[in-house]
């Protein structure tokens, strides 16, 4: 076995699991005979799916899956009209006890804190549908958001979806040209910004960035301005408004009946070059989608308070917001860094929101892990019950730190792997089988992943491409007006098979490795080397917080990695240091997959959501144009990489 688990299921945790639950209602003996199915059947499984959400349809649908168009395209729940919105908020207050129940706990880094109900939150966002009915926005119509996560975003985005509108989440650090981008090619009707925003102690301005970024397209007809920050900013008569002004006071709107695939959000990956991809996402798929989960959410309504450290730009920003409104949840928005201002924020918001379930990036926990357990030990920590995690992959000892020191081994971190065109999860953990750290023991429910080798054929123990043989519920839809440039990216390589562009590994077992994006998979001398392997290796040094690993053009191995580290304090980059990293990886790994070289850094190039940035890296090092920056939140890393000889 490739994998070493450290957390196996006992008869409670599995007699308690929702999942488990359902298994059995579904007369399966174990999660691999319904997973079996539900591959075999995907139109039966998400079926049955479908049916144990609870959604509300206003009108039922006939079938749940039409393929005629192909597996690139296919229509679910076709016939059926519904809201998402309606879904969110209108389906709950009905039940007085989940009216009242808070639906949004806001805190900013500075300590002002907000909470609404669930009643409040649905009489706000009728309010703001009838103000944007009343500004001339309709159905179809797309507005960009440019929030930070602040209660206003959730009620712009369900307000806008409500009317039958489409929301484009930005990320709501990005500069004027990555936001006219998307502003010009998802020709967007209106802009919906906040004067400013609060992070590190420092308020950064938004309304002036969303000015120049306007002034580039000629789409925009409105600019809807929260103000959050109390500054003095330009304004253009005619064109800017207040929020305010679309608090209209009426508290009453009905839900636009949708067509089951009418788009209701259009999200952009984040590639940093070329045109920006629109991925696109249905009313009814997105709905299901959210609702079920991986199917371990109560049915009917779980409560708990959830916090996804997130932006709304990245998916997990609106998987955080419609995966807590569907289930009934509370959602915690925290607005600033977790860090700030001291570095227990993380623990002292779980203690004082008393937070259930929590999304975190492995890059924030290799961070806080190099200030120790003190920080942690400061705080309450037993409401928790759930950690989950994606977006790259985990080395093996912040995972254990967070398992053993933060966490007292109660529950096991469930680390999962999905995608912005994904719409969910394709590799997962489920708490009815043993968990390893840095690993994957199941493929999602529905989703038939195999792992394929340069012939297209399925193979085990060798690192593979990830694929999908069939169409799933909540995949995109296309890429927003470019149907073929979609067709090109997922499923020309292999006829009928979405090719997703991870380099993995599926073990005997059943365990799944993932080891980066295959396009920052090298290949030295003929074997193929994921970054995840070799910075595993370079983090177990207790003198390294975090590395990132690329390959580089070399005459005699083809490429070959060069490492980059930023080290824990109290640590000098000395040339014995980096001799000794260079042989620890030697020994581990072999002579001829050894380092050419590795450079210490101050940082590593992040995105908001934690995320380092491989390609990014790579180009800067090759003194290559890096691309667009506006995604990372320490662009001077790169000008650091890039004056390394």
């Amino acid at each position: 076995m490739s994998a070493n688990p450290v957390w196996f299921p006992t008869e409670d945790t599995m007699q308690q699991s929702p999942l488990y639950e359902w298994i059995k209602e579904l007369g399966f003996e174990s999660y691999e005979a319904l997973y079996d199915a539900s591959i075999r059947d995907i139109s039966w499984f998400w079926g049955e799916a479908e049916k144990r959400t609870g959604i509300e349809w206003f009108q039922p649908y006939q079938q749940v899956l039409d393929l005629s168009k192909g597996k690139a395209w296919p229509a679910w729940f076709v016939g059926g009209q519904l809201n998402v919105a309606h879904n969110c908020l209108e389906r709950w207050v009905k039940d007085p006890e989940i009216a009242n129940r808070p639906a949004i706990i806001w805190e900013r880094e500075d300590y002002k804190r907000e909470t609404y109900t669930y009643a409040e939150l649905n009489d706000w966002v009728n309010q703001v549908a009838n103000g944007l009915k009343q500004q001339g926005i309709s159905k179809g119509d797309r507005i960009v958001i440019q929030m930070p996560m602040i209660p206003e975003m959730v009620v712009a985005v369900l307000a806008i979806i409500k009317l039958g509108a489409i929301f484009v989440p930005s990320f709501s650090g990005f500069g004027a040209d990555p936001i006219a981008k998307r502003l010009d090619h998802s020709q967007a009707k209106m802009l919906i910004t906040v004067d400013g925003y609060l992070r590190s102690g420092n308020v950064f301005p938004v309304k002036e960035v969303v000015d120049e970024a306007v002034s580039m397209v000629s789409c925009v007809e409105k600019v809807v301005v929260v103000t959050r920050m109390g500054r003095d900013i330009p304004w253009m008569e005619n064109r800017d408004m207040e929020w305010v002004e679309l608090e209209s006071g009426i508290e009453h709107f009905e839900a636009e009946p949708m067509d089951s695939m009418d788009p209701c959000m259009v999200i952009y990956t984040s590639g940093t070059t070329g045109r920006p991809k629109g991925t696109v996402h249905n009313h009814g798929p997105y709905a299901v989608k959210g609702a079920f989960g991986n199917g371990d959410r109560q049915p009917g309504g779980s409560g708990g308070v959830n916090f996804w450290i997130t932006d709304m730009g990245w998916i997990m920003g609106p998987s955080h917001v419609f995966g807590s409104l569907l289930s009934a949840s509370t959602m915690l928005l925290y607005e600033g860094s977790p860090t700030k201002p001291s570095i227990d924020r993380l623990w002292e918001l779980i203690d004082r929101h008393q937070v259930t379930y929590l999304g975190i990036a492995p890059t924030l926990i290799r961070s806080l892990m190099q200030h120790g357990e003190e920080p942690v030990k400061k705080h309450d920590l037993s409401s928790l019950m759930a950690i989950g995690s994606t977006g790259e992959p985990w080395n093996p000892e912040p995972w254990q730190w967070l398992y053993e020191k933060v966490i007292n081994k109660r529950f096991p971190i469930i680390n999962f792997s999905g995608g912005t065109e994904i719409g969910g999860v394709i590799l997962t953990n489920i708490s009815l089988k043993p968990i390893a750290p840095a690993n994957f023991n199941a493929r999602a429910l529905g989703m038939d992943a195999q792992a394929y080798n340069s012939s297209g054929e399925p193979v085990v123990n060798e690192t593979g491409e990830l694929v999908l043989r069939q169409p799933w519920l909540g995949m995109t839809d296309g890429f927003w007006q470019d149907p073929e440039r979609y067709e090109e990216t997922y499923w020309q390589k292999w006829e009928n098979t979405w090719v997703h562009g991870d380099a993995v590994i599926q073990d005997e077992d059943g365990y799944w490795t993932i080891f980066g994006r295959s396009d920052d998979t090298m290949n030295i001398a003929g074997k193929r080397l994921g970054p995840a392997e070799v910075e595993s290796i370079i983090v177990d040094h207790p003198a390294v917080l975090e590395s990132a690993v690329i390959g580089v053009p070399d005459d005699v191995k083809g490429e070959a990695p060069v490492c980059f580290v930023v080290l824990n304090q109290g640590n000098e980059a000395t040339k014995a240091l980096m001799d000794e990293l260079i042989e620890m990886i030697s020994k581990r790994l072999g002579k001829a997959l050894s380092p050419k070289a590795i450079h210490a850094m101050s940082d590593l190039p992040k995105t908001k959501n934690e995320k380092i940035k491989h390609r990014t890296i790579r180009k800067a090092y090759l003194k290559e144009d890096p691309g667009d920056l506006d995604l990372l939140v320490n662009p001077q890393t790169i000008e650091e990489i890039g004056e390394i000889q």
